[in-house]
């Protein structure tokens, strides 16, 4: 698949076969997200591939409601950002840069995974912001969760929605 057609077929999926992808497919995905723009090549991006155990104690933290959710497909990504390498962690700006570079990692998982037929969306639960929900995710003290990815073998064909004009307002040519 080419690159921009990766870009403008790629969908939010929520609906996905049973099968997980297997660990080959998974590491492939991971080695490309290698390639995110990233201050001082420090590769803050982690990923945590949630396991039944992991599952289970996610679920338990988010509560019954929240639950389902976490059941949509047969394999999450947690991803977050390891800000440790900040030395000084009133930088925001640095801070910033390593969210940044780890979203752009989250974001090549997902167009690549779509590149090979998957199908994936993110999310940013409520649970993995609190404890129990780190916790289970396996999030260090000193990360900051960014996404959860969900990943799987559609189960749907998705179009893609109306896209607006990229003259719209928010394009500006700054002379």
């Amino acid at each position: 698949m080419e690159l921009e057609e990766a870009i403008r077929t790629r969908r939010t999926h929520k609906a996905f076969r049973p099968e997980p992808l297997d660990r080959a497919t998974l590491i492939a995905l991971f080695e490309l997200a290698e390639w995110a723009p990233n201050h001082h090549l420090s590769a803050p991006w982690r990923f945590r591939v949630v396991g039944p155990m992991a599952l289970a104690a996610l679920k338990q933290a988010a509560g019954p409601q929240a639950a389902p959710k976490l059941d949509r497909c047969p394999t999450l990504i947690a991803c977050s950002a390891d800000l440790t390498a900040v030395a000084d962690q009133s930088d925001q700006a640095a801070i910033e840069e390593e969210l940044h570079a780890t979203a752009c990692a989250a974001y090549i998982v997902l167009l690549a995974a779509h590149g090979r037929g998957f199908a994936g969306y993110w999310r940013t639960p409520e649970v993995a912001q609190t404890e129990p929900g780190r916790a289970a995710l396996g999030i260090n003290p000193g990360e900051r969760f960014v996404g959860l990815l969900h990943l799987g073998r559609p189960a749907q064909l998705k179009s893609a929605p109306p896209r607006p004009a990229a003259a719209s307002a928010r394009i500006s040519f700054l002379d």
